[in-house]
């Protein structure tokens, strides 16, 4: 084992992208999440300090996404090493932007990347979805985590067996994100999601999210535009967010490609043809929820191509 201690990064992620329910979903630049991981004589896993967290996320491994998520890597690698944890939240908590799923990716990313990479990054996906099991309840949906692992963006073929694909995309594609500082519990908001649809609704749907597949590959941004048109899970989820659809407007009329819910929620996401546009398209949702008196946070970047990444390491 060459290194004592390493620090990474593993980004945020948007996922849905309108259409394309726990199958699209892509990395962001920023925010994310921070961890550093390190060797200690003592075996197991142990977490030392979670940051930013407001006391919220447990220190138990058993009970943490990213200890879930090492702990089960550990295991299958057989290793009696001792291992600790440092945990930088650095985005916020229930934001729809993958929170948990940064942390564990960022973990197994660390580990593997301590022992000299045994494993490659679809070896790692199934490691890092074990802690999405604490925060889906067990409702395994690998958007999130596979856009924070593999970077760029993705499309879940099936679950069963796992397939990820990664997607070609214009290399102009900018994302702005934009979250108002309020909290939607994910089980809240999966709960309200349609179980009975109609076949012609499904079928404008999936013309949808075939649509936007072939719009990201073949570099059009108008099929991508009129692709992003989600009818069956925008409509229910939009009705807890406060102004949703005065937000999403303010980012259509700014130039945005399309805008919708970044997984499910509250935060709100828009894709754009230029740094200059999103960042236009930023504020005038931002106005939005200030009108509101809702305070919210902007984060403008390119697609993250590379994932996580190793920040320091020392020998």
């Amino acid at each position: 084992m060459a290194h004592k201690e390493i620090k990474v990064f593993a980004p945020a992620s948007v996922t849905n992208v309108g259409c394309g329910f726990d199958i699209l979903g892509f990395a962001v630049e920023w925010p994310g999440d921070e961890l550093i991981l390190r060797l200690k004589k003592e075996p197991g896993i142990f977490i030392r300090k979670i940051y930013n967290d407001d006391g919220r996320i447990p220190l138990n491994p058993e009970e943490n996404t990213a200890g879930r998520a090492v702990l089960s890597l550990y295991n299958y690698l057989k290793l009696d090493i001792g291992l600790e944890l440092e945990i930088y939240k650095k985005m916020p908590l229930c934001s729809g932007l993958g929170s948990s799923a940064a942390s564990a990716v960022a973990a197994v990313f660390a580990l593997n990347e301590l022992l000299d990479k045994p494993l490659n990054k679809n070896e790692l996906l199934p490691f890092a979805l074990e802690g999405e099991k604490i925060s889906s309840g067990g409702n395994i949906h690998a958007d999130n985590t596979a856009a924070s692992l593999f970077g760029g963006f993705i499309l879940v073929r099936s679950m069963q067996p796992l397939e990820i694909i990664n997607l070609d995309y214009p290399e102009n594609l900018y994302c702005v994100v934009i979250h108002p500082q309020i909290e939607l519990p994910t089980s809240e908001m999966r709960r309200i999601i349609p179980t009975d649809i109609p076949l012609s609704l499904a079928v404008t749907q999936w013309g949808n999210i075939a649509g936007m597949v072939a719009g990201l590959m073949k570099n059009d941004l108008g099929l991508i535009s009129r692709s992003m048109d989600d009818k069956i899970i925008e409509p229910v989820r939009s009705q807890k967010i406060p102004g949703f659809y005065a937000v999403k407007d303010a980012a259509m009329n700014a130039g945005a490609l399309g805008s919708s819910i970044s997984g499910s929620g509250p935060s709100v996401f828009a894709l754009c043809d230029s740094k200059e546009t999103s960042r236009s398209a930023g504020e005038k949702m931002k106005a939005v929820f200030a009108s509101l008196k809702i305070e919210s946070d902007i984060y403008v970047s390119k697609i993250n191509k590379s994932g996580p990444v190793v920040l320091e390491i020392i020998n």
